[in-house]
């Protein structure tokens, strides 16, 4: 009876433009989001390298191939890309200095032997655990880091021999073998495979176990840094793109591109949290004005209201309520529509080779939630208040 008294005279137009303008903003909202986050673990989920890192080198020239370009780095050409305000950290890549192959050590693969070069990374640039990053020398296997590239170098010759190939899970659960040598030694150590990239052609080991086998098997002398990984601040794919262009530098192509498409998507949606923070900004501050238009439009029905013995608190609930309703029904549909519109994308995203998860993300849920409760708790307050101005004047 109260809600036909309070809002039966009210016109609706500016609530209907409040609605839709949450509605929009919502959408908008959880959208940008997800879709945000679920961009930049598609770089992740794909490779063990950690965050915005990349691995680069110098662009090999007919001159270098005559000995009259160097193409390791110095510590001075380290330092300076290091120094560059689009630079997190700089960590020059480790090479082995000794002989090395690796063969299969399992029956459950064919026997298969090759020569190869090994790279050391910190844990810190890579998204594995640190715990499995180690290695001592007493330790029963070395845990390594596989190109993919091998895996299907591996699978190939697989296929040739008419036997069944192997795929990345079946790779983790057997054993391979290191053969070192050099100096005069030799020795073998046991290999467990614990992720794989598609950023670095060569297999990736502990620093601890590289020091170990350059210095035991290897020539100090002959250690040059030719590659240089590179981990960058967000959005700033552009700047170490033009610095790679005036230094003459260059990437595997493919990390570029995904990287400066993860870049250039990421500020996108960042913009458009922002344009839909804005607009449900707008939206609130409609919806305290439609508000306070219906409070002062119903100032004698509140005074009568209150006259005969209804207290503040029970008319600024009796607001509260109906538009708690409003805003609910508003982020209900809203999260429908964005169902059907992540559903709609994801389809897009996937023809067009971005492979993303389609699970919905958490945060996107909680930040729409933080959301709605801030539109509550601010339309409480306002009602509160004109409420409470309105039984001050009242005679």
């Amino acid at each position: 009876m109260i809600e036909k008294i309070l809002f039966k005279k009210q016109s609706k137009v500016q609530l209907y433009i409040a609605i839709l303008g949450t509605f929009i903003g919502f959408i908008f909202l959880t959208t940008s989001v997800h879709f945000f986050i679920r961009i930049n673990e598609s770089k992740k989920n794909e490779d063990v390298l950690k965050g915005k890192a990349i691995v680069i080198q110098k662009k090999v020239s007919s001159l270098s191939t005559l000995n009259l370009v160097k193409t390791d780095f110095n510590p001075d050409e380290i330092e300076k890309l290091n120094s560059q305000d689009f630079t997190l950290e700089v960590q020059p890549i480790i090479n082995n200095s000794f002989d090395i192959s690796i063969q299969t050590d399992s029956k459950l693969l064919p026997y298969f032997r090759s020569d190869i070069f090994l790279q050391a990374v910190d844990a810190r640039f890579l998204d594995v655990s640190s715990i499995k990053w180690q290695w001592d020398e007493n330790d029963a296997y070395v845990p390594i880091i596989l190109p993919r590239e091998f895996l299907v170098m591996l699978n190939t010759f697989a296929n040739a021999r008419g036997l069944p190939q192997v795929s990345e899970e079946l790779a983790k659960s057997v054993s391979f073998q290191f053969n070192l040598s050099g100096n005069s030694q030799k020795t073998s150590k046991k290999v467990k495979i614990i992720g794989f990239t598609g950023d670095i052609s060569s297999i990736l080991v502990p620093p601890s176990f590289l020091n170990y086998g350059n210095d035991k098997f290897g020539d100090q002398q002959s250690l040059k840094t030719t590659q240089l990984l590179v981990s960058i601040q967000e959005g700033t794919f552009g700047k170490l793109e033009q610095y790679m262009q005036s230094h003459g530098l260059e990437a595997k192509e493919s990390s570029l591109v995904i990287g400066k498409l993860i870049s250039v998507t990421s500020s996108l949606l960042l913009i458009l949290i922002g344009i839909s923070a804005l607009i449900l900004l707008l939206s609130s501050l409609v919806l305290i004005q439609y508000t306070q238009v219906l409070i002062a439009h119903n100032h004698y029905e509140i005074r009568t209201l209150l006259r005969i013995g209804y207290s503040p608190q029970k008319i600024t609930k009796i607001i509260t309520k109906y538009f708690i309703l409003i805003i609910a029904f508003t982020a209900l549909f809203s999260c429908i529509a964005f169902v059907f519109l992540k559903i709609t994308i994801d389809k897009k995203l996937l023809d067009s080779g971005l492979t993303i998860s389609k699970t919905l993300t958490l945060q996107s849920g909680l930040v729409l939630l933080f959301v709605v409760l801030i539109y509550l708790v601010l339309n409480y307050l306002n009602t509160k208040k004109e409420v409470f101005n309105a039984e001050e004047s009242k005679s």
